[in-house]
């Protein structure tokens, strides 16, 4: 007996006009169908028969046992996986950190889509922070496909910018900037962590982090405590000093 493919299979149901690379998904053992989708069996016994568990065999022999009720099923569960599929196609429409030229600024950041957050990066090769910061934004780029990321070279969007003000970050969103890191400083220091930006660019919106705290806190508390005590070490000093004039 002639072996059918599974989108074969799938078409002789009523299942048509699958997009490519669906259909896979749909009926391959253990996909995302079989849970779904319940073939009942001979009327005479009222069996309900779990898609996933049913052979090629079984469902050569299913075939004609399936009514207008089972087609039905089989349509409304295709609308619903392409609706979703769709879905997910929208906003996994990124997904990499690209480069632009400086005609492309007002097109691709400034102009954007409608509620679209745009990262762009203004760098030069020759500052070693700047390529630090693009392999974070490259990773950061894959984890938030929903975030257009993307990067440009300084002088080809802006003339004269000095060196002091790179790496600099801007945010968009409706054509305006919503966060801005301009310099080392801003952007997290020479030993700036991916977790680090992913926290910043989050703080502004652009992205939706599963990270439940900043990840510098400890530093930054650290920071905060001996500038304090040095203060207090500084007061007692010209306390003493004035007490021994």
């Amino acid at each position: 007996m002639r072996r059918r493919s599974w989108s074969s299979l799938a078409r002789s149901w009523g299942v048509r006009n699958l997009y490519p690379g669906l259909a896979s998904s749909l009926c391959q053992p253990g996909g995302s169908l079989g849970p779904w989708l319940l073939l009942r069996g001979r009327r005479e016994h009222h069996a309900v028969k779990p898609y996933e568990k049913m052979t090629l065999a079984q469902l050569k022999e299913a075939e004609d046992e399936f009514d207008e009720e089972d087609i039905k099923a089989i349509e409304i569960y295709r609308e619903k996986r392409l609706q979703e599929w769709k879905a997910l196609k929208k906003k996994q429409k990124f997904g990499e950190l690209r480069e632009i030229a400086g005609n492309q600024y007002v097109n691709e950041v400034t102009n954007a889509e409608k509620d679209l957050w745009v990262i762009i990066h203004l760098y030069r090769s020759s500052i070693p922070m700047c390529l630090l910061v693009n392999q974070h934004l490259s990773v950061l780029a894959r984890k938030f496909p929903e975030t257009k990321f993307v990067k440009a070279i300084v002088n080809s969007c802006i003339q004269h910018y000095h060196d002091n003000c790179l790496p600099t970050i801007f945010v968009y969103r409706n054509g305006q900037i919503e966060g801005k890191f301009i310099g080392i400083i801003e952007c997290g220091g020479i030993n700036l962590k991916l977790e680090e930006l992913e926290w910043k660019l989050s703080e502004v919106g652009a992205i939706q982090t599963d990270l439940e705290e900043n990840p510098k806190k400890g530093i930054e508390d650290m920071m905060v405590s001996s500038i304090r005590n040095i203060s207090i070490y500084d007061s007692d000093s010209s306390n003493s000093d004035n007490d021994a004039k």
